[in-house]
């Protein structure tokens, strides 16, 4: 069967550029492949279990309709100076309308009108004062959070709406390679998600591939195969660190999550926080090669004694070596091979004593690891110099910001990487140098989170329907 449109990917861009696009064609044949299941079949058994069991053929976090959205803090930035660097693709202005745009169907959907981070201007202006003071800019951003749980009722909601109006979705199914012709798309190779035993080609005029982290590397062997062109981007290698809520209770009243960004010495490489869960729960996420990363999830309702927030060292790369995937995957190798498979868990004050953490040590610690499974370790006998050093500098400036932040109880979980390096050049309206192929999201290297990804499938739909 030939479709108008295809698109490969079911987390935020591809389920907001099918809802946008159908809207506007609803005489228009749509199919969405997504590789995992509808939302409401995605469960982890780590609810029962209390350990990851390493789920086969995928991790129900990562994959499913609404990607790892779903299983996210489920937090929408507000701001065009957060999420990646799309507006540097689209325009700054062009964003906010976009992000405006876009928060208004997440509310139509069921979204919390209450936005963090807008108040309190005297209180922020002195977590910005003691900011400077560390050497950090403090990025404003409100927040609307939707919360892990409550994302799930939202994005379930988006997934009833596109079937209803006959959008064609094929979950567990996995997309394979694409068909092009005289650089053109002419269509995809499917095949079934879960024994890879059928194979069939689909046809459509467009394509979209919207393939999310989880995809990136795949979409990275596409470019290559294809000779579609694209750039070796920056790789963020760093950890998730936890703290007791006192130690965070200011910021996460005034701001509820701080974005800072700093360059220490002695390197000057970008190193920011990222994802921040007041009452939140350290998680842990599985890719198909058994790599197991380090997340953070913040529920609407239920809360924990804890705060946690990544942060995150950028890395780039370019000659002799320009594949900065590989080299995340490598460090998390390296991490998972000192947890014997699991997500590292190590003291600050252990790092700084240069010693490893004791499984002993932590049960008797004030912070109490929100991620039970974590294996007590050595995270510095894995993690490169100078991610690392980056790390350990940028903790000591955000003290002078959060007093306590550098206490040695103070747990830092390893790795946390984020797999969306790999840049696909792209035009305005998102096409690639393959005509009527398109790319979107945070495997096409331009967003990073939520809302970027969400209202690039936006501008996606609206595009479409203009052509």
């Amino acid at each position: 069967m030939k479709y108008d449109l295809i698109i490969v990917g079911a987390g935020p861009s591809g389920a907001f550029t099918a809802l946008e696009f159908i809207r506007k064609n609803k005489d228009k044949n749509v199919l969405l492949i997504e590789k995992g299941s509808p939302i409401e079949k995605r469960r982890c058994p780590k609810e029962k279990t209390k350990k990851c069991v390493n789920c086969k053929p995928y991790c129900h976090i990562t994959t499913g309709f609404s990607g790892a959205g779903a299983f996210s803090d489920g937090k929408l930035s507000l701001s065009p100076e957060v999420g990646g660097d799309l507006p540097e693709l689209i325009g700054y202005d062009v964003t906010q309308e976009l992000i405006d745009y876009t928060d208004n169907i997440y509310l139509e959907f069921g979204a919390d009108s209450k936005i963090e981070g807008i108040e309190g201007k005297e209180e922020i202006k002195e977590i910005r004062r003691k900011a400077i003071e560390a050497g950090l800019k403090l990025v404003d951003c409100p927040i609307r959070h939707l919360g892990t749980e409550k994302a799930q009722e939202i994005y379930k909601k988006i997934e009833d709406y596109l079937i209803e109006n006959n959008v064609e979705i094929k979950f567990l199914t996995q997309a394979k390679d694409i068909i092009v012709e005289d650089g053109e798309i002419k269509g995809v190779i499917i095949t079934d998600s879960i024994k890879h035993k059928t194979e069939e080609t689909v046809y459509a005029d467009k394509v979209v591939i919207a393939a999310g982290r989880k995809g990136a590397d795949w979409l990275e062997n596409l470019c290559v195969e294809h000779n579609i062109a694209h750039r070796a981007g920056t790789v963020d290698i760093g950890v998730r660190v936890e703290v007791r809520n006192e130690v965070m209770e200011k910021v996460n009243n005034v701001l509820y999550e701080s974005k800072l960004i700093g360059y220490p010495a002695p390197f000057k490489d970008k190193v920011r926080t990222f994802c921040q869960n007041p009452g939140g729960f350290v998680s842990q996420e599985n890719y198909d090669n058994d790599l197991a990363v380090v997340n953070g999830h913040s529920y609407k309702d239920k809360k924990s004694n804890n705060t946690n927030l990544a942060i995150l060292s950028s890395h780039n790369f370019s000659y002799p070596f320009n594949e900065p995937i590989k080299y995340g995957i490598k460090v998390s190798e390296l991490l998972n091979m000192l947890g014997n498979g699991s997500i590292l868990v190590q003291r600050y004050g252990d790092i700084l004593d240069g010693k490893r953490t004791w499984q002993k040590e932590l049960s008797r610690s004030n912070v109490v690891p929100t991620l039970p499974d974590a294996v007590a370790g050595d995270i510095t006998a894995a993690m490169p110099y100078r991610t690392m050093t980056n790390i350990l500098n940028f903790i000591e400036s955000l003290n002078t910001v959060v007093p306590g932040f550098a206490g040695t109880e103070t747990l830092l979980y390893g790795p946390e990487v984020k797999f969306y390096s790999n840049k696909v050049e792209l035009t305005t309206n998102f096409e690639t140098s393959i005509k009527n192929l398109y790319c979107l999201g945070d495997a096409s290297g331009w967003t990073r989170g939520l809302m970027m990804a969400s209202l690039m499938g936006v501008k996606m739909g609206n595009v479409l329907s203009n052509k």
